[in-house]
């Protein structure tokens, strides 16, 4: 029907306009979500609201989509409530399957003045008989775009030491192969899904992605806020693509949820950033909305630089001997977090499969690990603790203390991955044991716990549990709870997310904590794509690019892998007592201007002037800008040529009023730099031998 005639539901701010139809006799459906105060006309998209896989209805057409559900299309409008709670404005719309007895209230909630929303969905049986859930969507929509002819898709591949790997396709090289669907009368069956299992909710790919009509930048960029599995899908439908986004289901994850009369079940959260200036405009608009999803406990919560003594540095083996130079020459490069990695409970030299008890080692730290903790606090510096909190060693006096109930279970065994046994936070014994070990290890004085996860458990558990894939939601959500309690215990408590790297970095987990290492990848030739590719996953401020300068390092060497730490969040390591003095003030200088960079961090968002990162690309940039500053940092590995041209459309326009000026490192060759301004491109050109990169900022003059 045309939109003029449609019955609609208009809902939003001046930065975001929300159409939902609401025609009676039709399912309710997402008509546009469009930037700013006022809707374009829109075509009839026929993708329902939400759509429910209910074992005994299934899908009205046969297909691999999660999508065309009988109820989903039986689904019709009940009413709708607007509200305003501070800066957030949320809309929920309430529908009903009259046949089934199942109801859905759809939430969608935005921060004034950002062009994005987050979503989500609860179903509720008011029926007289238990209904089987297999699939509830977070968000279903019809592409507010253009042509499917016209679409590429975003999206990520990541794992273990090469994460955030983006690439940009032509929908019509994905799953949306021209098929004359008006000839047939139809909806495709093909789709592009990308899925996540287990608990690694980043471990494979993302669940950041998005979809920009080439022609006219219209873009949608969403993430899928769960530490846990998930799925997302795009296809065609007759009248053009729409997007899909879920927790776990069925066909995916072995998730099955039933409801009796009077439950209800809540999807997992997704959101979604809406812009017209293409990818950098919608990444503007999740940027910001990630903020306003942080706790505020953890925004307040300062960026102090973090030394952590693992990277290529102890590796798992600190002492007493060993951490004690270290923590000095930390302090002397001005770090203000010393983290003890791995290893501070270890007294055997096989630690891996005995973890879970969480007590000092005596035999490390001779003297009791007080003595390294103080010297931390004398030298201005937080202490910090690595700990890995959710599994326990097959090995460890913990297995055996702890009931079985308390772990992650199969068909009565518990379950064990390299070595470890995975608890199950839903059991109290489970919290009773983490909430004393935190405690204790807070009252002795440390202020940092980098929170580590190495094992995936897999679909998850069958005690006590609908089917194995909704016992795995119900101890997600239990870990987030318990955070959440460790965070309101201890305000002040500075928490890092880790988990093999970056295999967890999703928004369930990142609104809560401060910050994420970005990867465990020990080449810091390597590195740089990650930390470029790091903003589209995260906020600037929160992601956490190790640098790990050595002694054997030549100068450029050590300049190049401060850089990648500059990018971000200086994450620091190192064997910086074993330095020459000059080495160490390269180190203290790249700390001061990390001093420069993280006071913008908060407000900065990321471009990227070499288009999205590769691999195997020679040259890397990222610009994270402000107001009125650029800062570029500019990689050139083996193999570049010497010159790259970087676009920064955001200073088109600017002629003599743009300053550049190396911030780090300053006592090495120089670069050369050439503004062109009708081109709005930055050309930079370096003879030094590689690998070489420089920290740029860039001022632009009202």
């Amino acid at each position: 029907m045309p939109i003029d005639t449609a019955e609609l539901v208009r809902w939003g701010h001046t930065a975001l306009t929300v159409l939902v139809d609401v025609s009676p006799h039709e399912p309710v459906r997402l008509r546009t979500l469009t930037c700013g105060p006022t809707a374009p006309a829109a075509p009839e998209l026929n993708q329902p609201l939400v759509e429910l896989l209910v074992a005994g209805a299934g899908r009205a057409r046969t297909s691999q989509r999660l999508n065309d559900t009988v109820v989903g299309r039986r689904l019709r409008h009940g009413g709708s409530v607007q509200t305003v709670d501070g800066r957030w404005h949320q809309l929920r719309l309430d529908l009903r399957d009259e046949q089934s007895g199942l109801a859905a209230a759809v939430f969608l909630r935005s921060a004034d003045g950002v062009s994005a929303c987050q979503t989500w969905t609860t179903v509720t049986n008011e029926g007289t008989e238990a209904v089987l859930l297999q699939a509830v969507t977070s968000f279903a929509a019809g592409f507010s775009g253009g042509p499917v002819d016209d679409l590429d898709v975003l999206s990520g591949d990541s794992e273990w030491l090469a994460e955030g790997r983006w690439s940009r396709q032509a929908l019509r090289q994905q799953a949306a192969v021209d098929l004359n669907l008006g000839l047939h009368g139809q909806d495709g069956r093909g789709r592009f899904a990308v899925t996540s299992g287990g608990t690694w909710s980043t471990g494979r790919h993302l669940p950041t992605a998005g979809l920009a009509d080439r022609v006219t930048g219209h873009t949608w960029l969403w993430q899928i806020e769960h530490n846990g599995a998930w799925r997302w899908e795009i296809g065609e439908r007759l009248a053009g693509a729409y997007v899909a986004l879920l927790g776990p289901t069925d066909p995916d994850h072995q998730w099955l949820q039933t409801l009796h009369p009077g439950e209800s079940f809540t999807t997992v959260r997704a959101s979604v950033a809406v812009s017209d200036g293409g990818l950098d405009g919608a990444v503007a608009a999740m940027t910001a909305h990630r903020r306003a999803l942080v706790r505020s406990d953890a925004a307040r919560a300062g960026r102090p630089v973090v030394f952590n003594d693992y990277m290529n540095t102890l590796m798992g083996d600190p002492t007493t001997a060993k951490l004690l130079p270290l923590i000095d020459a930390a302090a002397d490069a001005g770090a203000d977090v010393f983290c003890i990695d791995a290893g501070w409970y270890d007294d055997g030299g096989t630690w891996w499969d005995s973890v879970g008890q969480w007590l000092p080692s005596t035999t490390r730290f001779p003297g009791g690990i007080g003595e390294v903790l103080d010297r931390i606090r004398e030298r201005g510096m937080v202490p910090g603790l690595w700990l890995e909190p959710e599994v326990i060693g097959v090995r460890s006096v913990m297995a055996d203390r702890l009931p079985a109930a308390a772990f992650l279970q199969r068909g009565g065994v518990r379950l064990a991955e390299h070595g470890r046994h995975h608890l199950d936070l839903r059991h109290p014994a489970a919290v009773a044991h983490l909430d004393e070990v935190v405690d204790r290890l807070v009252g002795m004085g440390v202020g940092y716990l980098k929170l580590d996860y190495n094992i995936d458990p897999g679909p998850g558990t069958d005690l006590a549990a609908s089917s194995v894939g909704s016992g795995l939601l119900d101890h997600n959500r239990a870990h987030l709870a318990w955070l959440d309690g460790i965070l309101d215990r201890h305000p002040g408590l500075i928490l890092e997310n880790c988990a093999s790297g970056a295999m967890r970095m999703d928004y369930a987990l990142l609104s809560r904590l401060h910050l994420q290492s970005t990867s465990d990848q020990q080449d810091y030739l390597r590195y740089p794509p990650i930390a470029v590719a790091a903003p589209l996953s995260m906020l600037p401020e929160q992601a956490a690019n190790w640098a790990y300068p050595q002694p054997d390092m030549t100068d450029e060497q050590i300049a190049f892998t401060l850089c990648t730490g500059l990018a971000g969040r200086l994450y620091l390591s190192g064997d910086l007592a074993a330095m020459t003095e000059r080495q160490r003030a390269s180190v203290a200088a790249a700390v001061q201007a990390h001093h420069l960079v993280r006071d913008d961090l908060g407000t900065a968002v990321a471009h990227w002037p070499l288009g999205l990162p590769r691999w195997a690309d020679p040259w890397l940039s990222l610009a994270l800008t402000t107001a009125d500053t650029t800062y570029l940092t500019v990689w050139r590995r083996p193999g570049a040529a010497p010159a790259a041209a970087l676009h920064l459309p955001h200073l088109a326009g600017r002629d003599v009023d743009v300053d550049v000026d190396v911030i780090y490192p300053r006592d090495l060759d120089p670069w050369t730099s050439r503004w062109d301004a009708a081109a709005a491109t930055l050309h930079v050109e370096s003879h030094t031998p590689t690998p070489t990169a420089r920290l740029l900022r860039i001022r632009a003059h009202q």
